[in-house]
């Protein structure tokens, strides 16, 4: 297993979590709102491209709710400052266990809409590890591995801050797809600051995907590898992503991460 391009500094103050413990708020709200995205769509961008986007998956005043969480410093279990380990330039923290109601209800609906696809590229790539229907579930197999602090963050980025390309695995376990949600508005807020993938095919360049986002649109996008349909059958491309360039303003965005980490 490859290690993480972004490996973690150690929390100052851990916050245990048993793996029952979990708001009971916004988890139905959230698979409301998931169920009007066409999901046969969805995976067949995730299929094609490695990303899919998921316009509007939360309101402005949402957006603006889940941003202003950063300055509340309880929430939160650790902070990286990017420019200190070479990961770019920016910030991020990861939020503490209990996780608040909004964060955890989409990452606890958004996983049961990408496990079968996360199986099946698992099938295709000829990987025995299959994950179970219910996110609690995939994380007591993480936390029972010793992967245990949770991985959800929020990142801010300001004048010429940016996210280099990498990778988010964290141990041994790890969920394929992951989630981003765009808090800022680009054009208002910010400008620059573009997502951006890069995919590594055998004996290919690399491939550049920039998803254009507004404020409160979610990217799906591949984690580490995913399959490709070749002439002689699957292989597998790596794939990374980060953030361009923030020319100015300041940009916030959601990580929803469905493994924990050592």
């Amino acid at each position: 297993m490859s290690l993480p391009l972004f490996p973690e500094p150690i929390a100052t103050t851990p916050r245990a979590h048993p793996v029952d413990e979990a708001p009971s708020q916004d988890v139905g709200d959230a698979s409301a709102r998931l169920a009007r995205h066409g999901w046969p769509q969805l995976h067949l961008d995730l299929n094609q491209q490695g990303c899919a986007l998921l316009p509007g998956l939360l309101t402005k005043a949402e957006c603006r709710q889940v941003a202003a969480l950063y300055t509340q410093d309880a929430l939160f279990r650790s902070r990286v400052v990017m420019q200190r380990h070479g990961f770019g330039q920016g910030e991020y923290k990861y939020l503490a266990y209990p996780l608040p109601a909004l964060v955890h209800g989409l990452r606890t609906a958004l996983y049961p809409q990408l496990v079968p696809l996360a199986n099946h590229w698992n099938e295709l790539m000829r990987l025995e590890t299959r994950y179970p229907p219910r996110h609690e579930d995939f994380i007591a197999r993480c936390h029972a591995a010793g992967q245990q602090r949770p991985t959800p963050l929020l990142l801010s980025y300001g004048p010429g801050d940016h996210n280099c390309l990498h990778q988010d695995l964290y141990g041994e376990h790890v969920f394929p797809i992951q989630v981003a949600v765009l808090l800022s508005a680009p054009g208002r807020d910010f400008t620059g600051g573009e997502f951006v993938m890069a995919e590594q095919r055998p004996r290919m360049q690399s491939r550049v995907e920039v998803v254009p986002l507004q404020q409160g649109d979610a990217v799906a996008f591949a984690v580490h590898h995913r399959p490709v349909q070749g002439t002689r059958g699957s292989y597998r491309v790596q794939s990374r992503h980060g953030v361009s360039r923030v020319r100015s303003g300041h940009r916030h965005t959601l990580g929803l991460i469905f493994h924990d980490a050592t």
